[in-house]
């Protein structure tokens, strides 16, 4: 699942090539790709056609463009999702879903998913901020997040650090991999309490979650398979750079001790057992 610095790689590619651009016409491939626009497909193409394209903007894992209308596009990748920019003489992907053509005959935006779990659909009156989106936190990168309202919230749950991190109600756009290397980095297990972490402890988490999405997005995202892409259909190349996700049983960069994984909601967590012991009481093998 693409996280923040895959979506945000995406963003700022598609900033350059869409904003000010007027949408002529879209054609809606499969349906399923807007299953989130309730009045469907025609009514999708139908309110975007003769709408300029303002600008292109991010809440953690989900994209929305504003539009001259005061609408908004929304947009989720799902697993497989992928926006690209190509020539309109470019041949169709196999799983093309839908397709912006522009008023100046420029590059068309395509929306390719193999897998169809990602989705557009429109915000009426949502340029600014669409109502489907606005209960997702903001996110660490985000200049009005507010690290000291992060720093009670996480406090206050009974919960596990790890599952704090992902809960995007909480701070949005962090996963499992930039969750599992920031852990890393602050020498904490995943199932850490969060109500037993100091303000100080927290606050220096939250500067390595920072510097792990930072860097990831410098690096264009993590690409672990042909399904993530930014718009030219480049991969990212964090995944060089990775610590601890995805290195069971390699060394750990930073003592030597081979890397653990254990499983976590339905997938896996990475960790160094002697940089990240695990807290007392936890069950987890």
């Amino acid at each position: 699942m693409p996280e923040l610095p895959e979506v945000e790689t995406v963003r700022q590619g598609l900033a350059r090539w869409v904003t000010g651009r007027r949408i002529s016409t879209v054609e809606v491939r499969h349906p399923r790709a807007v299953r989130r626009h309730i009045l469907g497909g025609g009514h999708f193409a139908d309110v975007l056609a003769g709408r300029t394209v303002l600008d292109v903007r991010r809440r953690g894992k989900y994209l929305w463009l504003p539009l001259d209308s005061g609408d908004a596009v929304i947009g989720h990748l799902g697993m497989s999702g992928q926006l690209l920019m190509q020539p309109a003489t470019a041949p169709d992907e196999t799983h093309l879903r839908v397709r912006f053509r522009f008023a100046d005959g420029g590059p068309e935006l395509r929306f390719v998913d193999q897998r169809t779990f990602g989705g557009l659909s429109v915000s009426a009156g949502g340029a600014e901020l669409p109502a489907e989106i606005a209960h997702i936190a903001r996110d660490p990168m985000d200049p009005r997040f507010s690290d000291a309202e992060f720093v009670a919230a996480l406090r206050r749950r009974r919960t596990e650090v790890k599952r704090a991190l992902l809960d995007q109600t909480l701070i949005s756009g962090v996963g499992n991999i930039y969750a599992d290397e920031a852990l890393w980095r602050a020498g904490l297990h995943g199932a850490r309490p969060t109500d037993a972490l100091t303000g100080p402890a927290v606050l220096r988490l939250l500067g390595h979650v920072r510097d792990v999405l930072g860097e990831a997005i410098k690096a264009g995202g993590t690409s672990f398979d042909a399904l993530y892409v930014d718009v030219n259909g480049e991969s990212g190349y964090f995944d060089r750079a990775l610590n601890v996700y995805g290195r069971e049983g390699l060394p750990c960069h930073r003592c030597g001790a081979p890397i653990r994984r254990e499983a976590f909601m339905n997938r896996s967590s990475y960790s160094c057992p002697r940089c990240q012991p695990r807290p007392r009481g936890s069950l987890r093998g």
